[in-house]
This record gives structure tokens, C-alpha cells and sequence, in this order.
């Protein structure tokens, strides 16, 4: 099991990313598992949850939207999302939200 992401205490950000994926893997798994080591990298960077059933949901923690920017403008990560875009994903969406309280057990 998947450890939940140990974010601090509010605000911080949260960019929600829910997509309905193609059939297939190809290098998607490999290239997931990059992209969520290269944003562990990044400056701001706080966690990263995920679930997949029909539609997936993958959650990054940031510290600022100033290093959400420079995630968005990483390289690397630009190449993903362009490769999403034209055969991984049929559908996408991606929210990006302030986290103004956190609450559980």
C-alpha cells in the first residue's frame, strides 16, 4: 500500500490531475514513474497521491504556485504531457486549488 502524502499544515497547493486513459501501456507505466521521481526533485515540491480504477486521480503537493510554474515549465515533464496529450489519455483535466484546511485521523 501507498503511503498518504505528509503535507504540513495549510495553505499549500494542490494540483489535481483526472484523466480516462487509452488502451496500452506504451512506456507509460516507466514514464509515470519518472515523472513523479523528477517532481520529488523539484524546488516546492511537498507529495504526490494517486489512484486508478475507470478514471484516474493523481494529486501533487506544492509549497507555492510560483513552483507549480516551474514544474509546469520542467523539460522533461513538458515531454510527458505532450505524449499524454497525443496517446496516452483520451480524456484530462487538470485543477489546480489552494488548500485552505486539512482535517483527518
Amino acid at each position: 500500500m501507498t503511503e498518504p502524502a505528509k503535507t504540513p499544515k495549510p495553505p499549500y497547493y494542490a494540483v489535481i490531475f483526472t484523466s480516462i486513459r487509452n488502451h496500452g501501456d506504451d512506456g507509460y507505466a516507466h514514464t509515470a514513474e519518472r515523472i513523479v521521481q523528477l517532481a520529488s526533485e523539484q524546488p516546492g515540491f511537498l507529495g504526490f497521491e494517486a489512484a486508478r480504477q475507470d478514471i484516474g486521480i493523481s494529486i501533487s503537493y506544492w509549497d507555492s504556485e510560483e513552483a507549480i510554474k516551474g514544474w509546469k515549465a520542467n523539460a522533461e515533464h513538458q515531454l510527458a504531457q505532450q505524449r499524454g496529450k497525443e496517446e496516452w489519455y483520451r480524456w484530462y483535466r487538470i485543477r489546480v486549488c489552494r488548500v485552505e484546511r486539512e482535517y483527518g485521523s
